[in-house]
């Protein structure tokens, strides 16, 4: 395995929220704050709202999976910039329940209102997997890699449409 050395200063935000439903409301407003803080959302829109997602998905079954009474679960968010990869975003959602691994469902029932969170996040995420946590605990990652920017019609201006238009009439 080869470790890749970052080209800048990671960015990480690292929270601890109680096993509740009330900490997984608060996870997921955390993590907006933050993605927003690190300007995500007009930057790389689609992977902010992926990543959203996920952290919900990923928090849910913390508290819902994961619980172990008197104990919390922790939100890591992680922005780093690699020669490989680029631009990556890791989330991270480590929980006290280190014997139960998550895995993708083999088959749904149709009428199912659960199980369909980790199927989510396995088409949300470009990678994601579980690692052991010291003494018995697990951490649940995600990752999505950034693209250079995103970019919507409101952010061309008045000489890019000009010159968008000459290009397709000619």
């Amino acid at each position: 395995m080869t470790t890749e050395i970052p080209l800048d200063s990671p960015r990480r935000h690292t929270t601890t929220l109680a096993a509740t439903p009330k900490g997984a409301a608060v996870c997921r407003r955390v993590a907006r704050r933050q993605l927003t803080f690190w300007e995500l959302n007009s930057t790389h829109t689609e992977p902010y709202y992926s990543a959203l997602l996920i952290v919900a998905e990923l928090a849910a079954n913390a508290t819902t999976h994961g619980r172990v009474p008197g104990r919390g679960f922790e939100l890591h968010l992680c922005l780093t910039t690699t020669a490989r990869r680029g631009t990556t975003l890791r989330i991270e959602i480590s929980d006290p329940r280190g014997d139960r691994l998550p895995a993708l469902p083999t088959s749904h029932a149709p009428n199912a209102q659960s199980g369909r969170g980790l199927v989510l996040v396995d088409a949300l995420a470009d990678r994601w997997g579980t690692i052991p946590r010291h003494p018995n605990a697990k951490t649940v990652w995600a990752e999505l890699d950034l693209a250079e920017a995103d970019f919507t019609d409101s952010d061309l201006t008045a000489s890019d449409l000009t010159a968008t238009d000459a290009t397709d009439a000619a």
